[in-house]
């Protein structure tokens, strides 16, 4: 039987992928005592990678949005990877969310509002995090958005 996340998720017309493989020497998520660390996700959809390019330029903030809610869609799927149920999730204490902008561009909180509603609406109260989001002259593979995460375990 789905948990109440999974059953939200549902929903929400989302299935969640299988979690993407690291791109270099690094592993895709650690847990230390109850707290669990994401590392960096990036727009990898279904048939690869979506959503390349840079806000400010090729990229609206509605597309940068849209980057940002497949990163944390990728993140979900990682904590599932890592804990098996989405409910063991206690709190989502912090994400980073990293904008390919030009230097002129200035919406990144709007961009990362992408995963940080996505969060919220899957997991509640428990999805509401702290955050930053920054501009960044290039991200891997030229995507528009990465985002990383800090979670509470129960």
């Amino acid at each position: 039987m789905a948990g109440v996340a999974e059953k939200k998720l549902q929903d929400l017309g989302i299935e969640l992928p299988n979690p993407p493989a690291p791109a270099a020497n690094y592993v895709p998520y650690t847990i230390a005592g109850n707290i669990l660390t994401i590392s960096g996700q990036v727009t990898m959809g279904p048939n690869g990678l979506e959503y390349i390019g840079k806000l400010g330029d090729t990229a609206d903030v509605e597309t940068g949005q849209a980057a940002a809610r497949l990163c944390a869609i990728n993140i979900l799927a990682q904590a599932k990877a890592a804990l098996g149920d989405l409910d063991r999730i206690k709190q989502v204490i912090k994400i980073q969310g990293f904008v390919n902008a030009t230097p002129d561009f200035t919406d990144h909180p709007a961009v990362v509002n992408g995963a940080s509603d996505l969060l919220a609406e899957v997991l509640g109260d428990a999805g509401k995090h702290a955050r930053a989001a920054v501009g960044m002259s290039s991200l891997p593979f030229g995507v528009a958005v990465e985002v990383d995460a800090v979670i509470e375990i129960a």
